[in-house]
């Protein structure tokens, strides 16, 4: 049974990010870091001075897209990692 208090926690640790980089991977093993600037219930995201950040899976090659703002649909996600402390 979930606890009430402990379902708050995972939004509240968003709300503390704000402001601050995130890194989020989603499903295609893709990854975007930027500056979280929102969220909502659905775990949709706006990041600002974001890049995504693509693997190739034949090189194992890196690639960068800079990009300035994105909004990231909470069905995508799959973690979101706040920033270091």
């Amino acid at each position: 049974m979930v606890n009430a208090m402990n379902a708050a926690k995972p939004m509240e640790l968003l709300q503390t990010s704000i402001g601050g980089q995130v890194l989020v991977e989603l499903k295609g093993k893709k990854k975007i870091k930027g500056k979280l600037r929102g969220y909502d219930q659905h775990l949709n995201l706006i990041l600002e001075d974001a890049e995504e950040i693509s693997i190739n899976p034949e090189t194992g090659e890196q690639t960068i897209e800079v990009v300035k703002t994105v909004i990231v649909r909470g069905d995508n996600v799959v973690i979101v990692s706040p920033p270091p402390k």
